[in-house]
C-alpha cells in the first residue's frame, strides 16, 4: 500500500482493479451481492511479486534447442525482434512463478547479441500472450562484455572485442537518431524503415535500454553510451556494482541485480555477491533483484531477496526489490507493484515472511482472479 503497513486490513476488488482498501476487517454478512469474501487471518498480504529480468517461456525448460528462442546469435544487431513472438506461455516456469506469488515479469531475449531485441512486461497467467501484455515493447536489450565476444569470435565475425561492441552499438544508435530526426521533420522524401522504427520509443525515452553488464568496465561503457545519446537505461546484473557504488549513485541509473543464486561459471561474474543489492541500495540507487530465469529458477525470486537481506540489505528494501522497485524500473508502476486504489488487483498472500525458505504461498491473485489456491494444489 505504497509503503503503508496494516496489521488488519481489507481490500475490495472490482473488475480486476483495487476499488478500495482500509484498515479493519469485514464481517462476512456485510459482503455485497455477488461478492466473494476471502478471509486470510494471520497471513501476509502483499502486492504480487515482480521479476524484473528473465527469459521464461523464451528459453523453455526441458525442450532443448527446439524450445530455445532466446538468442538470434548469427546476427549481432537485431533490434526488430520481439519477445512476444517467441514466449511460450505453456512453459512450466509460468506455473512455478504463480506458485511463488509472482504475478508479472519482464521477459525478453538473451545477451549473445550487441542488440538482442525488445522485451515485454507480462502477467504470468494465461494462454494467449496477447492477453498477458502490460507493456510491449517495454525495453530494448543490449549486451556488453563476454557474451557477445564469445558468441561472435566463434563465427569469425565482429564483435570480438569490447571496442567493437561499443562501436557497433554507437553506429546503430547514430543511424537511429538520424532516422528519428528525418521522421519528425516529415517531408515527401521520408521512407519508413522497419529496423529503425524499433528504436523510436528508446530515443523518445518511452522505454529504456536494458543493458547486460557484469564487469566494472562494461558498466561504465554502457553509461558512457547512454549519456552520449541521452537515453534512459537499466543496469542488468551489475555484478561488480558494489565496487563502484558511489560512482553509480552519481549517475542514477537503476540496477537489476543477479542472478546471485547461480555459480561463478564465467570470468565476468567472478565477483558476484548477494551483498551487491544492499551496497547499491544504501548508496541511493533504485534496486531490484532478478533470478535471470532459467539461470536460476523463477520460483527462487523471494529467496534471492532474502539472501540479499541476509547479506546486508534492509528488510523492507528486500520486499521492495521484488515489488515496487521493479515496477518503477520497468515503467509499469501505474498498474502494479503496490496495493493502491485504481491499480491492478495483483496480490500475493503468504503464510509468513515470503523471504524465508519455509514460507508457503496461500493464494496468488491476478487481475482480481484467484489463479493459485494452495488448498487445491
Amino acid at each position: 500500500m505504497a509503503g503503508q503497513e496494516l496489521n488488519i486490513g481489507t481490500i475490495q476488488i472490482e473488475k480486476g482493479k483495487i476499488k478500495a482498501l482500509w484498515e479493519g476487517s469485514v464481517d462476512p454478512s456485510e459482503a455485497g451481492d455477488g461478492e466473494e469474501l476471502l478471509c486470510v487471518d494471520g497471513a501476509w498480504v502483499m502486492p504480487g511479486l515482480i521479476e524484473a529480468h528473465c527469459h521464461m517461456g523464451i528459453t523453455e525448460e526441458k525442450k532443448g534447442m527446439e524450445g530455445d528462442d532466446c538468442n538470434e546469435n548469427v546476427e549481432p544487431i537485431t533490434p526488430w525482434l520481439r519477445a512476444i513472438d517467441a514466449i511460450n506461455t505453456m512453459d512450466a516456469a509460468f506455473d512455478d512463478a504463480i506458485r511463488a506469488g509472482i504475478t508479472s515479469a519482464m521477459i525478453g531475449p538473451g545477451s549473445s547479441n550487441v542488440v538482442g531485441g525488445q522485451f515485454a512486461f507480462l502477467k504470468t497467467r494465461g494462454r494467449c500472450i496477447d492477453d498477458l501484455i502490460v507493456k510491449a515493447p517495454a525495453a530494448m536489450k543490449v549486451a556488453f562484455g563476454e557474451n557477445p565476444k564469445v558468441n561472435f569470435s566463434g563465427q569469425n565475425k565482429s564483435p570480438v572485442t569490447r571496442m567493437a561492441i561499443a562501436g557497433m552499438l554507437r553506429e546503430e544508435l547514430f543511424k537511429a537518431k538520424q532516422y528519428l530526426q528525418k521522421k519528425e521533420a516529415g517531408g515527401n522524401d521520408f521512407e519508413a524503415d522497419f529496423r529503425m522504427e524499433s528504436w523510436v520509443p528508446v530515443l523518445r525515452g518511452e522505454i529504456p535500454l536494458k543493458a547486460h553488464v557484469h564487469r566494472v568496465d562494461d558498466i561504465f561503457t554502457a553509461i558512457r553510451i547512454a549519456k552520449e545519446f541521452g537515453l534512459y537505461m537499466t543496469l542488468d546484473h551489475c555484478s561488480e556494482g558494489h565496487m563502484i557504488a558511489k560512482h553509480l549513485a552519481k549517475e542514477g541509473f537503476p540496477a537489476i541485480v543477479g542472478p546471485d543464486f547461480s555459480s561463478r561459471s564465467k570470468i565476468e561474474v567472478q565477483n558476484l555477491a548477494f551483498k551487491t543489492v544492499g551496497v547499491l541500495n544504501q548508496a541511493g540507487l533504485c534496486t531490484a533483484v532478478t533470478t535471470d530465469h532459467p539461470v536460476s529458477l523463477i520460483q527462487c525470486l523471494p529467496l534471492c531477496a532474502g539472501m540479499a537481506v541476509k547479506a546486508g540489505l534492509a528488510f523492507e528494501e528486500g520486499l521492495k526489490a521484488i515489488t515496487v522497485n521493479p515496477a518503477v524500473i520497468c515503467g509499469v508502476s501505474d498498474r502494479v507493484g503496490t496495493l493502491e486504489v485504481g491499480k491492478d488487483a495483483d496480490i500475493a498472500i503468504f503464510d509468513g515472511n515470503p523471504l524465508e525458505i519455509s514460507t508457503k504461498t496461500l493464494y496468488t491473485i491476478i487481475d482480481g482472479n484467484i489463479v493459485y489456491d494452495a488448498k487445491n494444489n
